[in-house]
C-alpha cells in the first residue's frame, strides 16, 4: 500500500505531497490540473521509462519519491538483495530525472538500477486501466495466481522446486568461483609456501630477538668484561705470594679468627663474627661465580660474535617482513599453514562438487518438471471452474442463479455461467477463454 507520494518539478506539479492511506482515494480537478502528472510518477516508481519532457521548466531535474508499507518476504528479499532496507514494513523509494534524460533511483536508501523498481511494482502495484488490468499481463502473476489456485499438492511442489533451487544455484555459484580463481588461489598458494619455508629456515624462538641483542652486546665488549671479571675476582681470592696482598676473603678470615679467640665472653662479638662468618660464605660464592663467568668468556670469541651477529640479522629479516617481533612470526607463520591447507583442500573439492552440482541439477529438472505437471493439471481445473469440479460434473447451481454472458469476440462455445465457467487459466496460459462443453453446464 502506498503511504504518501511526493512529487517535485514534474509537469505542472512544482512541489506536491500526496497523503495516501486505506481505502479508496479519489484525485479530481479541472483539465491540467496535475492529475496525469501523479499517474507519471507513479508509472516513474515502477520503473516505466522516463521522459525528460516531463521536467519541469526551468527545473534541473524532476523528482518522485513514495513511501510503501509492505510485509511481503519476495519483496525484503529483492531490496536486501539491492543493498536497502525496510524500516518497520516501510519502504522508500525514489526517481530522478534530470533535464538532460538522465535517470537515476533509490530503493531502501540503496542506489538501484531502474530495471529494479519494475521488479518490485509486480509485487507492490496493480494498475487497472480503462479495458485491461495490468498486472494481470505479468508473467509472475499469473503464476501466482494459477499457483494459489492449484493448492497444498502445488504449493509443496513449489516450495520443494525452490528448495533445491537455491541449493544448486548457490553451489554453482561456489564451483564457479573455485574454478575462475584457481589461478588466483594457486597464487596465493606459493606466496604462503614460500612465507613458511623462510620461516621454517630461520626457525626463530619466542622472544629470541632480545636474547640476542644481549648476547651480541656483550661479545662486543670482551675484553672489558674479562678485564674488570679478573680485577674483582683478584680482589675477592688472591693467588699472589706476596704477604702483603691480601684479599677480601683473607681479610674476613683474619678478622674472624680474632673473634674466635674470645667467642662466648660477650654477645656482641659472637653476633659480629656470625656476621663475618656468613660475609666469607657469600665472598666465596661471589668468587666462584666470577671464576665461572671468566671461564665462559674464554670460550667466547670473535667467531662467537659473528655467529651471534648472523643469527640476530636473519632474525631481523623475517621481522622485518612479516611482524614486529618474533611471537608475531610465529602467529603468522600458523595462519599461513591453516590457509594454504584450506586452499591445497579447496583444489582437491572441486570435483567432489562437482558432482554434487550434476545430481542436484538433475534433481532441480526433476522437480521442474512434476511443477510444470502440477501446473498444468491446476489449469485445466480452473478451466473446468473448480480445484474439484471435473469435465464430467455437472454445474449445481440453480438455473434461476445464473448470470449468462454472451459470446464476446475470439471466444467459441455457447452461453457461459459465471458461477462454474471462469476462465482463470486463460491468461495464465496465454489463450483466449473458451467455454466449457455444453454437457458440463446444465444451466
Amino acid at each position: 500500500m502506498i503511504e504518501e507520494l511526493r512529487i517535485r518539478d514534474l509537469g505542472v506539479i512544482a512541489d506536491a505531497t500526496l497523503p495516501l492511506g486505506p481505502g479508496f482515494t479519489a484525485i479530481t480537478g479541472e483539465t491540467g490540473a496535475g492529475k496525469t502528472m501523479v499517474v507519471t510518477a507513479l508509472g516513474l516508481l515502477m520503473g516505466d521509462r522516463s521522459d525528460s519532457g516531463a521536467v519541469r521548466r526551468g527545473s534541473g531535474a524532476a523528482r518522485v519519491g513514495g513511501l510503501v508499507v509492505t510485509r511481503d518476504p519476495a519483496v525484503a528479499e529483492i531490496v536486501d538483495e539491492i543493498g536497502g532496507e525496510i524500516e518497520d514494513g516501510e519502504l522508500v523509494l525514489t526517481r530522478t530525472v534530470s533535464a538532460e534524460g538522465r535517470s537515476r533511483a533509490s530503493v531502501g536508501g540503496a542506489a538501484a538500477p531502474v530495471g529494479s523498481l519494475g521488479r518490485l511494482a509486480e509485487r507492490l502495484f496493480a494498475v487497472h486501466g480503462q479495458s485491461e488490468q495490468l498486472r494481470l499481463r505479468s508473467a509472475a502473476a499469473q503464476r501466482e495466481m494459477l499457483d494459489r489456485f492449484g493448492g497444498e499438492p502445488l504449493r509443496a511442489a513449489l516450495e520443494e522446486y525452490r528448495a533445491v533451487h537455491a541449493e544448486r544455484r548457490e553451489l554453482a555459484e561456489r564451483v564457479d568461483d573455485l574454478v575462475r580463481s584457481r589461478d588466483e588461489r594457486a597464487d596465493e598458494a606459493e606466496r604462503l609456501r614460500t612465507e613458511l619455508e623462510e620461516i621454517a629456515a630461520v626457525d626463530p624462538q619466542p622472544r629470541e630477538e632480545g636474547a640476542l641483542r644481549a648476547r651480541v652486546e656483550r661479545l662486543g665488549n670482551l675484553e672489558a668484561l674479562r678485564a674488570a671479571t679478573a680485577g674483582a675476582l683478584q680482589a675477592l681470592t688472591s693467588e699472589s705470594d706476596d704477604p702483603f696482598a691480601g684479599d677480601a676473603s683473607g681479610l674476613v678470615d683474619a678478622a674472624l679468627r680474632d673473634l674466635e679467640r674470645v667467642s662466648g665472653a660477650d654477645p656482641r662479638l659472637d653476633a659480629v663474627a656470625e656476621a663475618l662468618r656468613e660475609v666469607g660464605f657469600r665472598l666465596n660464592d661471589a668468587a666462584r661465580e666470577l671464576a665461572g663467568y671468566a671461564s665462559d668468556l674464554d670460550e667466547d670469541g670473535p667467531a662467537e660474535l659473528e655467529r651471534a651477529n648472523e643469527r640476530l640479522a636473519a632474525v631481523n629479516a623475517l621481522l622485518r617482513a612479516y611482524g614486529p617481533d618474533t611471537e608475531a612470526v610465529l602467529a603468522r607463520a600458523e595462519a599461513a599453514a591453516v590457509r594454504l591447507a584450506e586452499l591445497d583442500g579447496d583444489d582437491e573439492s572441486i570435483p567432489r562438487l562437482s558432482e554434487r552440482l550434476e545430481a542436484l541439477s538433475a534433481r532441480e529438472r526433476e522437480l521442474a518438471d512434476a511443477l510444470s505437471a502440477a501446473r498444468r493439471d491446476a489449469a485445466g481445473r480452473s478451466r473446468r471452474g473448480s480445484p474439484r469440479s471435473s469435465r464430467s460434473s455437472p454445474c449445481r447451481t440453480p438455473a434461476s442463479s445464473h448470470r449468462s454472458s454472451p459470446r464476446r469476440s475470439g471466444v467459441t462455445g455457447p452461453t457461459r455461467c459465471s458461477c462454474c465457467c471462469s476462465p482463470i487459466a486463460a491468461p495464465i496460459l496465454g489463450r483466449s477463454p473458451r467455454a466449457p462443453p455444453a454437457a458440463s453446464c446444465r444451466a
